[in-house]
């Protein structure tokens, strides 16, 4: 079967339309990058473990009664999602001290918070998506006041139970960012978390070593770096134990 039309094309991911209106394809790739410092490159196998670590993070949320536009994996690389109105600002939130958040406010990397903090970014590749306040998401219309509570109400209680599902596989989520969108009905509109919740948005640290299992292993030139998200896949119960990575055909829509 011809591949759908592409409707978006980003460095880890792309969209293509989907099987009926207010549907999307979420295709995940191999192309790894950063912006702080500027490189990219490929790790063989990430677009297959993000899809199932990403299903399984949003399948869980969805269960205590997070809503997110993700709807079933399709294949080994690509979800069905529902189509959303984006939200251009993103929330990360913080519950230890590394990378940029470290060095911005001079604190040793791997130092608890003395509660989680939020932070909202621009997603601006040309402004290179900087720190942004609340005043500044209301006052040029980036989203409205009820918008900004719903995200931090939400990312609380995301950070809440995944902390916990992390600990229980020996894993500690240092910060993660989040990304939302509105589904509008014809009588009602729901804020729900997109994209993907991965090793790519998240800082995922042994909790015995801290070793990082995430991309900062691309980031900082570290080895095995595939392996980092292998073991994270296979600590969660969703890679067998040997990591292989198998990948199959595209399935037809």
């Amino acid at each position: 079967m011809a591949r759908r039309r592409r409707v978006y094309e980003g460095k880890a991911k792309d969209f293509f339309e989907g099987p009926e209106p207010g549907f999307l394809v979420q295709h995940f790739k191999d192309v790894a990058f950063s912006r702080r410092p500027q490189k990219s490159g490929v790790i063989d196998g990430k677009g297959v473990i993000n899809n199932r670590i990403s299903e399984y993070l949003m399948t869980k949320i969805g269960e205590i009664g997070i809503p997110t536009h993700f709807v079933r994996r399709l294949n080994m690389r690509e979800q069905l999602i529902r189509e959303l109105e984006m939200l251009p600002v993103d929330v990360v939130i913080h519950n230890v001290a590394a990378g940029e958040f470290a060095e911005k406010f001079g604190l040793k990397e791997g130092t608890p918070l003395p509660r989680s903090i939020i932070e909202f970014y621009l997603r601006s590749e040309e402004l290179g998506d900087p720190l942004v306040s609340e005043e500044h998401i209301t006052a040029f219309g980036w989203a409205a006041t009820q918008d900004i509570d719903d995200m931090i109400h939400l990312s609380l209680r995301v950070n809440d139970f995944m902390s916990g599902l992390f600990l229980g596989a020996n894993i500690r989520l240092v910060d993660f960012t989040l990304t939302f969108g509105r589904l509008w009905t014809e009588d009602d509109m729901r804020l729900m978390i997109a994209d993907e919740i991965s090793p790519d948005s998240c800082r995922l640290w042994d909790l015995t070593t801290n070793e990082p299992m995430d991309k900062d292993r691309f980031v900082k030139d570290m080895d095995k770096v595939a392996e980092g998200y292998q073991e994270v896949a296979r600590r969660l119960g969703i890679m067998p134990e040997t990591g292989n990575v198998t990948e199959i055909p595209r399935a037809a829509l």
